[in-house]
């Protein structure tokens, strides 16, 4: 598989990540205005465990890439 095709496709699936959690926040929100404070702080947090994880598998790759037990 060409890595440049790898690369654009595990983009693309993050970015949809990201704007498929955004989409039914902002929803909620238009149903009730109410809301806004908790439901703002349940998106947050979630985007902030996805980014977590993304940074995890960036440490993992760098580390097996440039210090690879393995070999």
């Amino acid at each position: 598989m060409n890595p440049l095709i790898a690369v654009a496709s595990v983009v693309a699936a993050g970015l949809a990540v990201g704007l498929a959690s955004i989409g039914p926040g902002v929803e909620g929100i238009a149903r009730q205005p109410e809301a806004e404070g908790k439901i703002r702080g349940t998106l947050l947090l979630s985007l902030a465990f996805m980014e977590a994880l993304t940074i995890y598998g960036l440490v993992v790759a760098l580390a097996l890439l440039f210090a690879n037990p393995f070999v």
